[in-house]
């Protein structure tokens, strides 16, 4: 996609949305408390957050008034990457600033739970205050200590969010997994962190089924030697498994909760990469890094705080899910949906946003292009008059995808923000995307994040604009992991993303910075598309290909071959009643000849049932690639990381087809 093909806004904020966005109060504060420029707009509010890191994550302190209960020595005491040193000698707890609504606004609901009947059930601030109380005071009298590993198999359910509260109200560190993972990926998971409690549901409704846990559980139970406790949350209404403590009985209690003091570096969660080609990395994020960046990323550029409801959709397994419940800390009421993303029908969950009354409505972009597909309309069909922002992730938002909300969104008067983001589990955050006071151009994030120093680069570290380049992080962010769990000395973490450029983190991912300072995703870079020398991100083809109506989904690989040659499939799943003929073949190449690249044209289109992808959605490129190599299914996937690992077996056969 071309940048400058999109001169002309799809959207640009009107001056008293600019007035009343909480980023421009900042910046009119920083200016005066901090010597941030007061001219300049967003730009140049970046560009000092950047240039001056410790001045501006000292303001962010200020402005959201962190309570450190030890005060800090300096900011930024160490700027090397790896091993960046944050606010040293502060002390603090990330559930304490939770919960501080709950002084001011107790009545209020600081959690609205949606299940698949669609009908919410608000919990108040001073109802989960005080289950957290509760819950933290059971967990010490169970022996959970600082640094302790606490363990959740639960959906996206107010039980999650009260078990995680408590957990970092102790100094505990919360790992979680949704409930639809099978044992082995689960032990994957919580196997390298060694667990001491467990809460677990008995089973989790999806589609309209309810689906039985029971079994794994107690594979979970005999496979985790380290537990002392498991706490049993009877979603499907069965008893406790003999020796586990019932929900309602270790919640009971009215104790005041007690926040235990930590160093802002003292370890909050622990989240999991995909692990896709092996055992997935145990990121460890701290309890301060994640408490600033989130307060940053949900406060200025989502524009939240009392008075909105914030709905994303995602499971306990996800990022998305500790980045929604970190709502919290804005004084927002978090909406928590439990169930399938398009049932009973494609529409869902636009009807979850209409009965929450949703302010920031946060989805994939998979789903807005399916609901474009299925001739869903959202604002027609749904009283969506309170969303004013809809945000997007998990890749990245097509133009169509653009077009097609704001257009929806306009014709019922609308004056939609539309916010399309790009971070990742690695930072639990975001390193582009919404900006509230920004115009939005089709196809592109908005602009790099504050505090973020991101750049294109070339393989020589050449910074570009309006080239694609790989995306790189030149200066530390305070929610980067402070290792991986299990890394002793520090060679997995470096080598996940310090190897290409020393001292510079590189994430993975190809974009392009525009001149006027937005961002284009063009796909993951280890799965690069080189023809003839021409280098071009996998979502460029899926936007173009699936665009057409007959495509529900691609698959796209390029595969360096042993005499030099460069072989690229393109796997299509077509949508119900179409065919994989010569014309549509035809159509499809014609489509990205004409739209992208002559170079880019699939050497072969083949048709498959679905495509696989990861737990978290994304599309399984990495593994596919080296199953057409010749890897054996077990060295090139881990299978406990797929949604449907038996759509595999069809790459290892036609690899070895080709062999013949």
């Amino acid at each position: 996609m071309n940048p400058s093909a999109n001169p002309v806004p799809l959207w640009q904020p009107d001056a008293d949305r600019i007035a009343a966005a909480r980023i421009t109060r900042f910046q009119r504060w920083a200016a005066e408390h901090h010597g941030a420029p007061a001219d300049g707009g967003y730009l140049a509010l970046h560009r000092w957050s950047v240039d001056q890191p410790d001045t501006f994550w000292r303001a962010v302190a200020e402005w959201f008034d962190v309570r450190f209960s030890s005060p800090y020595e300096q900011v930024l005491a160490d700027r090397s990457m790896p091993g960046a040193r944050w606010f040293p000698g502060a002390t603090l707890n990330y559930a304490e600033h939770a919960l501080r609504a709950a002084a001011d606004r107790p009545d209020e609901p600081a959690l609205l739970q949606v299940d698949e009947t669609q009908e919410p059930a608000a919990i108040s601030w001073a109802e989960l205050r005080r289950r957290v109380g509760a819950l933290a005071a059971r967990l010490r009298a169970l022996g959970v200590r600082p640094g302790d590993r606490v363990s959740g198999y639960l959906p996206n359910i107010p039980e999650a969010v009260a078990a995680f509260l408590a957990t970092a109200a102790v100094g505990g560190v919360w790992t979680s997994c949704a409930p639809d993972f099978g044992a082995r990926s689960v032990l994957d998971r919580f196997q390298q962190v060694e667990p001491v409690v467990l809460f677990t549901v008995d089973g989790y409704r999806y589609g309209g089924k309810e689906h039985d846990r029971t079994g794994t559980v107690a594979e979970l139970r005999r496979e985790l030697p380290t537990l002392r406790a498991v706490v049993h949350v009877p979603l499907l209404g069965t008893e406790a498994p003999e020796g586990a403590l019932d929900w309602s009985d270790v919640t009971s209690g009215t104790a005041e909760p007690v926040f235990e003091q930590v160093p802002f570096d003292h370890p909050l969660w622990v989240l999991y990469s995909s692990g896709t080609t092996g055992l997935p990395k145990a990121i460890v994020q701290s309890q301060g890094g994640i408490l600033l960046e989130h307060l940053k990323q949900l406060g200025l550029h989502c524009d939240l705080g009392p008075g909105d409801r914030f709905f994303w959709y995602t499971s306990t397994g996800w990022m998305m899910w500790n980045f929604l419940v970190s709502g919290l800390l804005t004084g927002t009421t978090v909406v928590l949906y439990d169930g399938s993303p398009g049932y009973p029908d494609t529409g869902a969950q636009w009807r979850i946003a209409e009965r929450t009354r949703a302010t920031l409505f946060g989805t994939s972009a998979a789903y807005v292009m399916a609901c474009r597909k299925a001739g869903v309309h959202p604002a027609r069909d749904h009283d969506l008059s309170r969303v004013t922002c809809v945000a997007t992730t998990g890749s990245p938002l097509p133009p169509d995808g653009f077009r097609w909300l704001h257009d929806e969104f306009a014709d019922s008067g609308a004056d939609l923000w539309i916010a399309s983001v790009s971070g990742g589990t690695d930072v639990c955050s975001c390193f582009a995307g919404a900006v509230p006071t920004l115009p939005v151009h089709i196809g592109e994030l908005q602009a790099a994040c504050l505090g973020t120093d991101l750049r294109a680069w070339s393989p020589d570290g050449t910074a570009l604009i309006g080239e694609v380049g790989e995306l790189v992080v030149a200066a530390p962010m305070p929610s980067m992991p402070i290792r991986f769990w299990n890394d002793p000395d520090g060679s997995r973490y470096r080598e996940s993303y310090f190897e290409m450029f020393p001292g510079v983190w590189r994430h993975g991912d190809w974009i392009t910075i525009t001149d006027r300072g937005s961002v284009v995703i063009h796909g993951r870079s280890d799965s690069t598309l080189n023809r003839q020398g021409v280098r071009m991100g996998s979502a460029d083809i899926y936007e173009v290909v699936e665009r057409l109506p007959e495509i529900r989904e691609s698959l796209v690989i390029g595969l360096e071959e042993a005499d030099g040659g460069y072989w690229m499939p393109l796997f299509v799943q077509l949508a119900d009643g179409a065919d994989l003929d010569d014309g549509l073949r035809d159509r499809i190449r014609r489509a990205i000849r004409e739209q992208l690249s002559p170079r880019h044209v699939p050497d072969d289109i083949i048709e498959i049932p679905a495509v696989p992808h990861t737990l978290t959605g994304k599309r399984l490129e990495v593994p596919v690639k080296r199953l057409l190599q010749g890897t054996a299914l077990t060295k090139a996937v881990n299978p406990g990381s797929v949604d449907n690992v038996g759509l595999l077996a069809f790459y290892e056969d036609l690899a070895r087809s080709r062999k013949r």
